[in-house]
């Protein structure tokens, strides 16, 4: 692991935490880390080890991969320009928590589609037609629509030039909600 990717480390620990709602007393007392030590690693001030960021994963019930990954998306700027992709374009780009892609075009994927995870589609341009759990909805430009972890659904553009932005959280995320929050 190299330093940057060390430093890094430490806000995908911190979200990992928070996600799984424990103390740092709590994670101390799972990987036998002192509370100190791990508050500097949330905070970017140490370097764990590997033996050391085996131990964290462990606590966090989970690897140390899929940290590592969730460290390479804790710190991104990058700018996708207009006209980057043809009738598909990635807005965000990379293996980040959030995912997000703009439809242009006459689209009709005649596909359905169910995500484990939130979404949501809001209309830039044009109009789209989209079905979820049976009910039809029409959308048209400035409208969103929600769907949550688990919805079937399919959409399909029906005007000439429409712009869908379809804005998800990511596949390889485990989302949940904690209501003592």
């Amino acid at each position: 692991m190299d330093e940057k990717e060390a430093l890094r480390v430490g806000a995908a620990v911190r979200r990992r935490r928070r996600t799984l709602g424990l103390t740092l007393a709590a994670v101390a007392g799972r990987s036998g880390l002192s509370v100190p030590f791990l508050s500097q690693i949330e905070n970017e001030r140490a370097r764990p080890s590997a033996r050391s960021l085996d131990r964290v994963a462990e606590a966090l019930e989970t690897t140390t991969a899929r940290l590592r990954a969730a460290a390479d998306s804790a710190r991104a700027v990058d700018v996708v320009r207009a006209g980057e992709g043809d009738g598909v374009r990635r807005v965000v780009r990379g293996r980040h928590q959030l995912s997000a892609l703009e439809f242009t075009g006459e689209l009709d994927l005649r596909r359905e589609f169910q995500h484990r995870n939130d979404e949501v589609m809001y209309v830039a341009q044009g109009a789209v037609e989209v079905e979820a759990e049976g009910q039809a909805y029409r959308l048209e430009q400035g409208d969103t629509l929600f769907l949550s972890g688990g919805v079937r659904h399919r959409w399909r553009a029906t005007v000439p030039g429409t712009r869908l932005l379809v804005v998800a959280v990511a596949e390889h995320i485990d989302a949940t909600y904690d209501p003592r929050r």
